[in-house]
């Protein structure tokens, strides 16, 4: 590629990285706008097919979303490059793209919940029109289009349209890159402003979760606390980028098959009574050793009491939780009643439910997978027959039914890794929720016997447990399995399944190598 060529196409992207940064901005400065990155990642979520949505978990897990992001950017970059090689001949090119891009955009934008085409079109007419005036600039700045080896050269220096160029191309970058970055800022502070979770005081729990006391936890290095941090907390969802959700607007409507529908507020869910629960919860995609699982204390109001406040008619089969960005679940009405653990939870590890776990309140269900009963920034709850609605994830390959299976896995020493021969611990988690677990039992050696691990003490039969043994490593590659056991007596099976369409199974299997 010439020079010339070169320097059109990045005066391309440029000015489709400075539309989107310009669009971020105003979209972050005024209270409404929707974000059009936002818009366009959620619409790509909702539209990629499902092979290309498990390949992307495997591949980034819970980075996920950064991916998404950065392939957006990427591709706009590349669309703007190849826009500004033909605009150079032909600038009608370039405004029917950016034109292209702003619609686009603001239809992405106008599926948002409260969100009109005419106040998507706002950001999206922003954008369009600074990314070709900035295109439309730096044309000026580097007008020629002769052939690189006819540019006259002064005293050695360089071709002064070449300089002021990039002088040009320099101060377009830093405007995209502080659009983008302050209207991050400002959509993100605006957003949590809005929500009101600062000013939240969470009330006392009428029955409290009991402390984690020292039998709970082993201390080995590297393995997986009994309970895990927020900030560690796994993150699996479709939404792009956090809700909007303003907490004095928010409420939980209870509709459908009951007898009375209901529409709860913050304040009215906080005046009920409220327990505190361990609870794990585990992503269908996770993997068999994989960390899309974590364990946390809940705060909430357990959801039968709130579903007898509105009278479930016996017709009632099936529970569909709704977010506010209309994301979907639904699992059978039963779970709700069987004794399990269900919570509509408004707290995470004794603190109001981080933004990107589900604040204002979520609904959080013992033995379920995820995706059939875990709804983040819940909004409605409905019941309905079983055949008459399916969620989110069913029309796209999974399971409509989705108990959580019992697994095992081994955090410590890590697979693929180098330890010392001699005497070392070998240790992880397991968990089975609403069935506990009640034996872990480990393959030190590729034809070894299993042998019993021993069980930290359990926080509840809803949460996961660590195990550990001790082991004599001796030289070479040493292959090293476990297998964990559930209260009903189960043993989890060696059959290598995918995670799709019902979760993953098979024994969790690492290779060390052992060194002198």
């Amino acid at each position: 590629m010439s020079s010339s060529k070169l320097r059109s196409a990045t005066a391309g992207a440029l000015a489709a990285g400075l539309a989107l940064g310009v669009s971020e901005f105003v979209a972050g400065l005024v209270s409404g706008l929707p974000s059009l990155v936002e818009s366009l990642g959620n619409w790509v979520i909702d539209i990629v097919p499902k092979p290309v949505k498990d390949l992307a978990i495997n591949l980034f897990g819970t980075n996920d979303k950064l991916a998404l992001l950065i392939g957006i950017a990427v591709v706009t970059l590349l669309i703007g490059a190849g826009t500004g090689i033909l605009a150079r001949t032909n600038f009608s090119v370039a405004v029917a793209v950016f034109v292209a891009f702003g619609v686009l955009a603001a239809l992405a934008g106008a599926r948002e919940p409260d969100t009109s085409l005419g106040l998507a079109l706002v950001p999206g007419g922003i954008a369009a029109i600074a990314g070709l005036a900035s295109l439309m600039w730096l044309f000026s700045l580097d007008p020629s289009e002769t052939d690189d080896h006819a540019a006259i050269e002064t005293d050695g220096g360089t071709n002064p349209s070449r300089r002021s160029f990039l002088v040009g191309a320099t101060a377009v970058v830093g405007v995209a890159a502080l659009s983008a970055g302050f209207g991050r800022a400002l959509l993100v502070r605006g957003n949590k402003a809005v929500a009101g979770r600062f000013d939240v005081v969470l009330p006392t729990a009428k029955e409290l979760a009991p402390p984690v006391l020292p039998a709970a936890e082993f201390g080995i290095e590297g393995l997986a606390p009994a309970v895990v941090p927020n900030p560690d907390f796994y993150r699996i969802d479709t939404a792009f980028a956090v809700p909007r959700v303003s907490l004095p607007d928010w409420t939980l409507r209870v509709t459908g098959r009951v007898d009375r529908p209901l529409e709860i507020t913050y304040s009215d869910l906080l005046d009920m009574d409220m327990v505190e629960r361990y609870i794990t919860l585990s992503c269908v995609s996770n993997k068999v050793g994989g960390d899309l699982v974590g364990n946390a204390k809940w705060l909430g109001v357990p959801l039968v009491e709130v579903l007898n406040r509105a009278g479930v008619h016996s017709t009632a089969e099936q529970l569909v939780g709704r977010s506010v960005d209309g994301f979907t679940v639904g699992f059978p009405v039963e779970a709700a009643f069987d004794g399990r653990e269900a919570l509509v939870a408004v707290g995470m590890n004794d603190e109001p439910l981080p933004f990107e776990h589900g604040f204002p309140a979520r609904l959080v269900v013992s033995g379920l997978y995820g995706y059939v009963s875990a709804t983040k920034w819940l909004s409605e709850i409905e019941l309905t027959g079983w055949d008459d609605f399916d969620a989110y994830w069913i029309p796209r390959g999974w399971a409509k039914e989705a108990p959580i299976k019992t697994q095992s896995r081994i955090d410590t020493p890590v697979d693929g890794g180098s330890i010392s021969a001699g005497p070392r611990s070998v240790a992880g988690v397991a968990w089975a929720p609403s069935r506990g677990i009640s034996r872990v039992e480990v393959q030190l050696g590729e034809d070894a016997d299993w042998v019993d691990a021993e069980l930290s003490e359990s926080l509840s039969e809803n949460a996961w447990l660590q195990w550990r043994v001790e082991w004599d490593a001796s030289l070479g590659r040493q292959r090293i399995r476990v297998r964990a056991t559930d209260g009903d007596g189960n043993t989890q099976t060696d059959e290598i399944r995918p995670p799709a369409p019902d979760g993953a199974t098979g024994y969790h299997t690492i290779v060390v190598q052992v060194d002198a």
